[in-house]
């Protein structure tokens, strides 16, 4: 995959999960974010992590963990310095990956290539779980840019600068079969569903 390196996005609050970071969370005695890596590392040629806060608490993972130069306006601001970071690797694509899906697929950098590309799940469009012209970096520092202090929240999503840029992203459809390969886990309930198809 050369020209392919990912991003680990993991800046969410976790308010249902009692804000803990739900990369650390274990299933069945391993973190979610080395189940993450587990699948991804070996699909592409450089992966990082997106998170805020102090950095030291993902040392033990052996990435570079890069902050939003904005914070509080969700992952667009993540994928923003993805895009930066992947074109200082010389990358031509960015594959980001949510901190909090344990169970992506081991093709995932394949099946979403060539860029840009967004997976499909029963019927749902996962714009986080997607590869992205690393060519897209200005417009989507420019799309941020632009945004007034007071835009709807939609207006920070992934969904709406895909949708602003050209060319449209390719729908790659994956099966679900016993588990969605893009389950999240969001709740209590997620986590121990989670910690069952983990120990399964």
């Amino acid at each position: 995959m050369g020209g392919i390196v990912a991003i680990v996005l993991a800046g969410g609050e976790a308010r249902r999960l009692g804000g803990i970071d739900k990369t650390l969370i274990e299933l069945d005695g391993t973190p979610v974010l080395s189940l993450i890596l587990r699948r991804l590392r070996p699909q592409v040629s450089l992966v990082a992590l997106s998170a805020n806060g102090d950095p030291a608490r993902f040392s033990s993972f052996g990435l570079e963990v890069l902050a939003d130069r904005r914070s509080g306006i969700g992952p667009l601001a993540g994928l923003a310095r993805g895009l930066d970071w992947a074109a200082g690797q010389g990358a031509r694509t960015l594959l980001t990956v949510p901190g909090d899906t344990p169970f992506i697929p081991d093709d995932l950098a394949s099946l979403l290539s060539p860029a840009p590309a967004v997976a499909v799940s029963a019927g749902r469009r996962h714009h986080l779980v997607a590869t992205w012209p690393v060519a897209w970096r200005l417009p989507v520092a420019a799309y941020l840019d632009g945004l007034a202090p007071d835009a709807p929240r939609h207006a920070y999503g992934a969904r709406a600068v895909a949708q602003s840029l050209s060319p449209p992203m390719r729908e790659v459809a994956f099966a679900t079969g016993s588990v969605d390969p893009f389950f999240n886990v969001n709740t209590p309930d997620d986590r121990l569903r989670a910690e069952t198809l983990a120990g399964g």
